[in-house]
């Protein structure tokens, strides 16, 4: 079996050559500026189908909000808001995204959930989020991000030092499937085109042996089968702390 999946795989990265050239001669940043578009319509059928799920992980963070102050939250990879429904009122939000072209839609999204106090946007990937000071952040959030990150093991040490101690990660995110399924095998067959589909996601990504090597002092992780298109069912969420 194992040597079926990686013949179909090369034969889908075989047909993916045309969009490799594209990417190396600088054509898939057009792609990047239609992307936000296609996120945007995506994260609105994804929240319905997820709304139990993310309502049940964020009902935690008041749990982390310092006594006789609000709650600070750090977005990486805030994408279009299509968290910002779920956080508490008055929470302050930093937002980061390394994709500038996600503003427009951002915007509207803030506008729509006045419940929250927003402090600023910053462009910048999740490996490097030098424009938040150390120990400055009660939350960081990070959903359907890692997944497409050029670091996994970086991005989490900047989510770490970023966090006051006690303050938690929240992640939720869509993983490889179980060896033994087809699903497993699919993901693996499919990702060289999933790569240029997702801006440069990874459907075939083990995120929670990363979480789990972090450095967190506690972590309370769960796999879920997610109701989406079976090559995303995988999932896993929950929260660590500092």
């Amino acid at each position: 079996m194992t040597s079926v999946m990686r013949f179909l795989s090369s034969v889908v990265n075989i047909l993916c050559i045309p969009l490799h050239l594209s990417h190396a001669v600088g054509l898939y940043g057009i792609y990047k500026r239609i992307f936000p578009f296609c996120i945007n319509r995506m994260s609105k059928s994804y929240n319905k189908k997820m709304h139990d799920k993310k309502k049940d992980l964020f009902r935690a963070l008041p749990e982390f909000k310092k006594a006789g102050g609000q709650l600070t939250i750090l977005e990486i990879g805030c994408g279009t808001g299509a968290n910002f429904e779920f956080y508490p009122p008055g929470s302050k939000l930093i937002c980061t995204d390394p994709n500038p072209h996600f503003e427009k839609y951002l915007t509207e999204t803030m506008a729509k959930n006045d419940h929250l106090r927003y402090e600023k946007f910053v462009v910048a990937s999740g490996e490097d989020l030098r424009a938040v000071e150390d120990d400055s952040i009660d939350v960081v959030v990070c959903t359907l991000v890692l997944c497409s990150v050029d670091d996994v093991s970086q991005t989490l040490r900047e989510a770490h030092r970023t966090l006051r101690p006690g303050g938690a990660f929240f992640f939720l995110e869509h993983v490889a499937g179980d060896t033994s399924t087809w699903t497993y095998f699919f993901q693996h067959v499919l990702q060289p085109l999933w790569y240029y589909f997702g801006d440069g996601c990874s459907i075939v990504r083990e995120t929670w042996k990363y979480v789990e090597e972090a450095g967190f002092s506690d972590l309370k992780l769960r796999h879920i089968v997610a109701p989406l298109f079976f090559i995303i069912k995988p999932h896993i969420l929950g929260y660590a702390v500092k």
